[in-house]
């Protein structure tokens, strides 16, 4: 019996165990390996020009230096999450954290088109353990109610709005510096982040599920999520009809459908039903993951009219969307973190998300002509600042009353919400906007004096097409919010089951959503 343990059958009274005092230290370190994943998925697509033509990668073989990352961490966060819970998550923090680094050295030293591919799905795979460990560490770092909505106020800000600071960073990089250096870039951030992890962050005993791993799980959804996000990224290059495209969506849909099948049978799943069943993650993870749609269709169309159609420079298109990181850690840490122990999470995911919808809404008037201080800069602040108040509860609630053996799938799976989410975003959107670009031209091809005019004005309505459907995309994600999640505002506590380290049964007192 641990000493722990013993006490706590002493005294009932005493509490499982006291906060960490270096727990905002801790935050820190969890932060910054956070950034650094999420830079690393915007910062490479604008040095990707410059990489294409330095090794001779061709046209068509370029999206895989996107797709290769997507694919790995896409398809393995579920295993990284359960990794975790099983080895612990400051251990799999340090190495998801070396491991990117040097993933991240190949990348950057690269000598041909394998190399850089290779050190993509590296990053991917590595980024798969370190980003749930991330989440997962913060979860049960933070128990008492008012820190854990500022600890997840500073979160939220970053995973909202580190895509943006990726733009400015990678275009400083490729402009100034060498392509190469937006991966080099990564390795001080990671070297930093797990020295500080190892010295600095405490993880509570008692958290680990030592269950044995569930392979066929393991397979079946990693081999599921790998054909989802595949058939994604192939539809938005091939087209919705190709066969390809086609076979992937049907053998997803039957590798996760035999998965959900497995877990539900299997005595130790990889992901237990009982994290997705529970109403209000279910409404988490299914609203963020809608959200997320929207974000990077307007990451993708607002970064081509900044550049091809305002003429911005990468480093100005950057700039331009600081804005929307300030309203997003405004309504992170300013608004959300506030509200969170006061009001019911669904009253700041549902009103943010709404608040995001009219910036977007802002953004379907765009024109060649549009002016930035009158359209752009408004809609980005209404964006940020609904994004980051839904944003900060939604990152929180995902993980909050869970037990702490789940920490890290429930984790893994709000990661999975928002890497899917991306996929489907990035493809639909675009498809939607090529059919409205092609239909303007034909419309209006007859009567046109200037071809080039001509493009132009049919690429900007093909991209106020797409952001319409981004509007009606974030209406759906705040219904879903107002809809499922109908927990209280945190801060009650109950007594829940958990194990320590040695496996004795122990009662834990836990922070739990009111019900």
């Amino acid at each position: 019996m641990s000493k722990s343990a013993e006490t706590r059958l002493q005294d009932p009274k005493v509490p499982e165990s006291a906060p960490d005092p270096n727990r905002w230290k801790a935050l820190v370190f969890i932060a910054l390996a956070q950034l650094m994943v999420v830079l690393d998925a915007t910062i490479v697509n604008i040095a990707l020009p410059s990489a294409q033509q330095d090794l001779g990668i061709s046209d068509g073989n370029r999206q895989w230096v996107i797709t290769a990352y997507a694919l790995a961490f896409g398809g393995l966060l579920l295993f990284g999450g359960r990794i975790a819970d099983l080895w612990g998550r400051k251990r799999t923090f340090v190495v998801g954290l070396l491991g990117f680094a040097a993933a991240s050295a190949v990348g950057g030293a690269a000598t041909s088109e394998a190399m850089l591919l290779g050190s993509r799905a590296l990053q991917g795979a590595f980024g798969a353990l370190l980003a749930p460990a991330a989440l997962s560490l913060l979860a049960v770092t933070f128990g008492d109610p008012k820190e854990r909505a500022k600890a997840f106020g500073i979160f939220g800000a970053i995973a909202g709005g580190g895509g943006a600071v990726g733009l400015i960073l990678g275009g400083f990089l490729t402009e100034y510096l060498d392509w190469r250096w937006t991966f080099f870039v990564n390795i001080p951030f990671a070297i930093v982040a797990a020295a500080g992890a190892y010295f600095v962050i405490r993880e509570p005993a008692g958290g680990r599920n030592r269950s044995p791993l569930d392979i066929p799980g393991v397979f079946l959804s990693t081999l599921g999520l790998v054909a989802l996000v595949y058939g994604f990224t192939r539809a938005e290059s091939e087209g919705w009809s190709d066969p390809t495209t086609i076979a992937m969506f049907v053998i997803s849909a039957v590798l996760l459908a035999t998965f959900v099948a497995v877990e539900a049978r299997v005595k130790s799943p990889l992901l237990p039903l009982r994290v997705l069943m529970e109403r209000n993650r279910g409404g988490v993870y299914l609203s963020l993951g809608l959200a997320i749609i929207g974000m990077f269709g307007l990451f993708l169309f607002l970064t081509y009219y900044l550049q091809v159609v305002k003429g911005y420079t990468p480093v100005s298109t950057g700039f331009a969307f600081l804005p929307m990181i300030v309203g997003m850690i405004t309504g992170s840490t300013q608004i959300g973190a506030r509200l969170m122990t006061r009001v019911p999470p669904r009253l700041l995911m549902g009103p943010g998300f709404l608040v995001g919808a009219t910036g977007m809404l802002l953004l379907t008037q765009l024109e060649i002509g549009s002016s930035y201080p009158a359209l752009i800069l408004p809609a980005l602040l209404l964006l940020g600042l609904g994004m980051g108040t839904a944003f900060m509860p939604a990152m929180s609630l995902a993980t909050h009353g869970i037990e702490p053996r789940d920490a890290g799938v429930a984790s893994a799976m709000v990661n999975t919400s928002q890497q899917v989410g991306g996929a489907i975003g990035t493809a639909l959107l675009n498809t939607v906007a090529a059919s409205a670009t092609t239909a303007y031209v034909a419309a209006n091809s007859a009567g046109a004096n200037n071809p080039k005019l001509l493009e132009l004005q049919a690429m900007v309505h093909g991209y106020a097409s797409a952001i319409w459907w981004a509007v009606g995309i974030l209406v759906v994600a705040a219904g879903i919010a107002f809809t499922f999640i109908n927990t209280g505002r945190p801060g009650s506590t109950q007594v829940a089951k958990g194990e320590d380290a040695d496996g004795l049964a122990e009662d834990a007192q836990i922070p739990v959503a009111m019900h």
